[in-house]
């Protein structure tokens, strides 16, 4: 069987992008399960119940990151989305659940965690070593396909993190930097492993953001506003991982880029 999993997606553009792109994708890699990042699919930053449902339309599990909860109003939604989740370090008492397990459409089951990492993240989130350990025991046994998108910003923390899994779970695939990776591998174990999937957003940008406004910053040194670009050549990235449903080892990743005028 294969996966597809999608780096995350910026703004208006890239949930347009993806909607266009992921139904032809799943065909083009015979895909029968998808997993995208939406923590940037609202305006750049966070996720609204309008975006989760759009995206939800074409994937199958929506992830969130750091910017789960930028969008006011999102902590009362998210319990109304089985098929989103958030960091799964996060403090036990916010809402919204970080991992699941997910019935794939051609038989048997998924399951999907998500995780946040600690090195230059916000420090709010618990040990996301730790918080694999507990949920893979917790997992049923029957459950052997697992993908884990681990959203954090140190390309060191990320393949120590598919170290730490490999031979546990399906995939560790990076998200956050919006820069796809060079790295993509199939680990000793059968795990296979990619820093970042990259982005699906606008290519002629910085991460998703207006070039002229970035510039500003970063040669004036005032804060400015980073207007996302919403039209035009829009990226779409991520990998297509092929598995052993029976044991859940991977078997091949394809990193993939494509492009679409929106």
């Amino acid at each position: 069987m294969t996966f597809i999993f999608l780096g995350d997606i910026v703004g208006k553009g890239g949930r347009n992008a993806v909607k266009a792109l992921l139904p032809e994708l799943r065909r083009e890699f015979n895909a029968q399960f998808a997993v995208v990042n939406g923590e940037n699919s609202a305006a750049g930053s966070g996720i609204t119940g309008s975006c989760a449902r759009e995206l939800l339309e074409v994937a199958d599990v929506v992830t969130l990151g750091d910017h789960a909860w930028d969008q006011k109003g999102f902590e009362s939604e998210i319990n109304l989305f089985d098929r989103v989740i958030r960091p799964a370090n996060y403090h036990t008492g916010q809402p919204g659940k970080g991992w699941g397990v997910f019935r794939n459409p051609a038989g048997g089951e998924i399951a999907v965690i998500a995780l946040q990492g600690k090195v230059f993240m916000k420090d709010s989130a618990y040990c996301p070593f730790e918080t694999a350990d507990k949920i893979l025991a917790q997992l049923p046994s029957a459950v052997k396909s697992v993908i884990v998108d681990f959203h954090s910003e140190a390309s060191s923390e990320k393949l120590a993190m598919a170290y730490h899994l490999d031979g546990r779970v399906t995939a560790v695939l990076g998200t956050h930097t919006h820069i796809q990776t060079a790295d993509a591998r199939i680990l000793a174990g059968g795990t296979a492993a990619l820093s970042d999937a990259g982005m699906c957003g606008a290519e002629y940008s910085v991460l998703g953001r207006e070039v002229a406004s970035v510039l500003k910053k970063f040669t004036g040194g005032m804060p400015v506003r980073l207007p996302v670009v919403e039209n035009g050549d829009i990226r779409v990235d991520g990998a297509a991982v092929s598995f052993d449903h029976l044991t859940g080892k991977a078997l091949k990743i394809v990193p993939f880029s494509r492009h679409i005028v929106v």
